[in-house]
């Protein structure tokens, strides 16, 4: 007969864990919760995640590819920034070099750039995906000010624009050097202050050196501190919120339940009850099997959305080299010179909205390049204290009583895609319209 042993184990010390990565992979509720108060990088995690948060249909996590975008261009961007030389007579060089003399070098310009242009797009989907959900209203929380996370996400999306737009001119050929005199040249329609503005973005009359290496300390210094700065107050006031607008709505939908006390909680006044035991009953509009602890369910979607962004942008720059023409030269014009494919919407307006009436012209690039994107940017921004639909709508897709604002709206982006469309495929030399099949007339540059 075996004698049961006297010996007994040590009891575990608070806070004290055996396996070294436990708080990726916690046992319990008390160790996941431990996690996100003790880890560094968890830390900015709440404790519980709504499930309806997390789908994948619901977001698409474009909020988390955003933010991996971000992080592989500052990545891809540290060796470049050892390499390339911000001076109009050895910038092209210096690029040239990185795209055929450096070891890898043409597959880390090219995970740059194809990072920086989709992180563009995805930002923007995100945008739509907050506003075609009316996850910028406020919900059954209380302090909620997701009105101030939307402006804040607005100022970012024109922030990942100008990023993108002072690196167009970086690699110093004729792509870029034209890009950035059409998109220039935008601003400098304003009336009596357009010189102005134009001399201030560009450091002179002209397009020189002052322009570039004012162009490289925004790309490289401020901006992305701004963008970051901006990216840190944006998460604090996602949680500051309480997380997702679909978690307010999926509680609102939620009838209130009796949830059995918590053994481990003491309902009492410091823990002395006289008499017979009470018997607590909770009410809550969270359902017990609606959360889920945010580590690691949480942390691991977060990482697969990270991991499949870096893992996509690293095959397409195997296969997608990026572009670099001749030098930039100022005397010779291409045709047609084109804005860099995110403005091109706006290059497609002033000439649409260029007028002429007799002897009188209407600036077609203050009232397009200007006037319009001025106030669809102010009616995106001020939106929320406008919109006056229930904050039952907040966090569902497409509600009913949201109908015509989101119509409009898709109009808009539609409208956006195919002034787009016909700048970067359709026009041709001289800005004419050629449809695709059409070949365009050998032109050459004009000295």
């Amino acid at each position: 007969m075996r004698l049961p042993s006297l010996t007994r184990s040590k009891p575990e010390a608070p806070g004290v864990h055996a396996e070294p990565f436990w708080s990726l992979r916690p046992q319990s509720d008390r160790e996941a919760g431990d996690a996100v108060v003790s880890n560094f990088m968890l830390h900015w995690f709440p404790a519980k995640i709504s499930k309806a948060s997390m789908a994948w249909n619901y977001s698409f996590w474009l909020g988390t590819i955003s933010a991996a975008l971000f992080f592989l261009t500052i990545l891809s961007g540290l060796p470049l920034l050892f390499l390339y030389v911000p001076s109009v007579e050895r910038a092209y060089q210096s690029v040239k070099d990185i795209e055929f003399v450096i070891t890898f070098g043409s597959w880390i310009r090219s995970v740059h750039r194809i990072s920086a242009h989709l992180m563009v797009i995805v930002v923007a989907l995100h945008l739509m995906r907050v506003f075609l959900t009316g996850a910028y209203k406020n919900g059954v929380g209380r302090g909620q000010q997701r009105e101030v996370n939307w402006v804040i996400g607005v100022v970012m999306f024109l922030t990942t624009l100008f990023l993108s737009f002072t690196g167009y001119l970086l690699p110093w050929d004729q792509l870029a050097f034209w890009a950035v005199t059409v998109g220039t040249n935008i601003a400098a329609s304003i009336p009596a202050i357009g010189a102005s503005v134009r001399e201030l973005l560009i450091g002179g009359r002209n397009i020189e050196q002052a322009t570039l290496i004012r162009f490289y300390v925004l790309h490289v210094v401020f901006l992305p501190g701004l963008l970051g700065v901006l990216f840190a107050y944006h998460m604090w006031r996602v949680r500051k919120d309480g997380g997702l607008a679909r978690a307010d709505a999926e509680s609102v939908v939620e009838s209130p339940r009796s949830t059995a006390p918590v053994p481990s909680k003491t309902y009492t006044l410091l823990g002395v009850a006289r008499g017979t035991a009470p018997t607590v009953t909770a009410h809550t509009l969270d359902a017990p099997d609606a959360t889920v602890n945010a580590v690691p369910d949480l942390v691991r979607r977060a990482a697969i959305a990270t991991l499949g962004t870096i893992a996509v942008i690293s095959i397409m720059s195997v296969f997608i080299a990026s572009p670099l023409e001749e030098p930039a030269n100022a005397l010779v014009t291409p045709n047609p010179a084109k804005a860099p494919w995110y403005f091109l919407w706006l290059q497609e307006i002033v000439t649409d909205t260029t007028i002429r009436i007799g002897s009188f012209t209407l600036n077609g690039a203050f009232v397009g390049g200007v006037i319009l994107p001025g106030l669809l940017v102010g009616l995106l921004t001020f939106w929320p204290w406008i919109d006056k639909s229930s904050h039952l709508a907040a966090g569902v897709w497409l509600p009913r009583d949201r109908r015509t604002q989101n119509l409009v709206f898709l109009l808009l982006i539609l409208g956006v895609l195919a002034l787009t469309f016909v700048g970067m495929v359709l026009r041709g030399p001289y800005w004419i319209l050629y449809w695709p099949w059409e070949a365009w007339p050998e032109i050459p540059g004009r000295i």
